[in-house]
C-alpha cells in the first residue's frame, strides 16, 4: 500500500525471546480501570487486525468490562503486538494514539469492528481514514500521523518490549504476570480470566 511505504517497522525482523512474563509496567502502556499499583493487573497483548482479537473484543469485553474494569476491580492495560498485515495494524496504533488517551481505545476497537470491511474487498486505508474522521481527524492529518519517525520508532520500543516478554500470539492475556491460557472469546464466559481474576483478588 503506497500509504504506508514510509512506515518502516521491524516487526517481522524482531527474534523471540524466551518467555519471560509480563513485566507490570512498560513505557507507553494504555490502561482503563484501577489505578497503577491496584491489587490486580491483566494485561492484554493484540492487535486490531486479529480476528481472535476482534472476536474477544465483540463477546467478551463487554462482560469483563461490566465485571472489572468499570467497577476498578482490575487495571487493564492493553499492549501493542501488529499482526499481519502488519502495516495496518501499526497505521492503527498510530492513528490510536493520534487519537489522544481518551479516544484510544475507541480507535482500536473501531478497526476491530472494520476487519469484515477490508477483509471482504474494503481498501483498509479507506475504513481506517473513516475511522480517523470519526476522532476529528482528517486525511492530511492522518498520513501525517501514521508516516511520523518518532511515532514509528515508539511503536518499535513497544513491539520489541512484547517480543522481549516472550509474547508470540494475539490476544495473550497475563493476570498479575500469569498467562491466562483461555481468555474466552466464544461468548461471554470468561472460562480461566475470570477465576484467574478472582483469585487474585481474594488474596
Amino acid at each position: 500500500m503506497t500509504l504506508f511505504r514510509n512506515l518502516i517497522l521491524a516487526v517481522t525482523a524482531l527474534t523471540l525471546a524466551a518467555c519471560g512474563g509480563s513485566k507490570a509496567v512498560v513505557d507507553g502502556d494504555m490502561a482503563l480501570g484501577a489505578p497503577e499499583g491496584a491489587k490486580v493487573t491483566v494485561v492484554e497483548y493484540a492487535s486490531p487486525t486479529c480476528p481472535h482479537c476482534a472476536l474477544w473484543q465483540a463477546n467478551t469485553w463487554p462482560a469483563f468490562k461490566a465485571a472489572y474494569v468499570d467497577t476498578n476491580k482490575v487495571r487493564y492495560v492493553f499492549r501493542e503486538l501488529p499482526t499481519p498485515p502488519a502495516e495496518v495494524a501499526a497505521a492503527g496504533f498510530l492513528l490510536a494514539r493520534c487519537a489522544g488517551p481518551d479516544k484510544y481505545f475507541d480507535v482500536i476497537h473501531a478497526i476491530m469492528e472494520s476487519q469484515t470491511e477490508w477483509r471482504t474487498g474494503t481498501n483498509p486505508r479507506d475504513s481506517l481514514i473513516r475511522i480517523a474522521g470519526g476522532v476529528g481527524i482528517d486525511e492530511t492529518e492522518f498520513t501525517a500521523c501514521v508516516t511520523n519517525p518518532e511515532a514509528i520508532a515508539a511503536l518499535e520500543a513497544r513491539v520489541k518490549a512484547a517480543t522481549d516478554a516472550g509474547v508470540i500470539n494475539t490476544p495473550t492475556f497475563f493476570v498479575n504476570g500469569k498467562q491466562v491460557s483461555s481468555p474466552g472469546g466464544e461468548g461471554a464466559v470468561m472460562a480461566d480470566l475470570g477465576p484467574a481474576i478472582e483469585a487474585e483478588l481474594a488474596k
